[in-house]
């Protein structure tokens, strides 16, 4: 991203976001079987705009402490990223984010039908719903 914005300018920085994004989550050498885009996702935001990725974590990190769900974190912190760099007048930045927000959500499915359930672990337990 540094480098395509230093020698491009900010929207190729936006494309090669994405491209990493994309490349985490459809790794070609493992089958097009990646992540889920969480950590990457921070790592664009920090690279992109540092006050809206530090919002994010601070919603990942609040999320968490209230429910001990890791999952539910990420996706809270995901949905609310693009709001904050909309917030933050970073309106490209935002329909990025927006976009990494909707893959991040494709990507949990197991995860929402498990929190829809009750059935998705806590940290530190060995039962979902303790």
């Amino acid at each position: 991203m540094w480098i395509a914005a230093y020698f491009w300018g900010p929207d190729a920085a936006l494309f090669a976001a994405l491209g990493a994004f994309l490349g985490h989550l459809f790794p070609i050498w493992l089958g097009f079987k990646g992540g889920k885009g969480v950590a990457v996702s921070l790592g664009i935001l920090l690279m992109l705009y540092w006050p809206a990725a530090l919002a994010a974590l601070a919603t990942w990190v609040s999320v968490l402490a209230l429910f001990r769900i890791s999952s539910l974190s990420a996706l809270v912190a995901s949905v609310f990223a693009p709001i904050y760099m909309f917030l933050f007048g970073r309106e490209h930045a935002a329909v990025l984010t927006l976009a990494l927000a909707v893959l991040v959500l494709l990507s949990h499915r197991k995860n929402i039908r498990r929190l829809l359930s009750g059935e998705e672990p806590r940290i530190g337990s060995k039962s979902p719903t303790a």
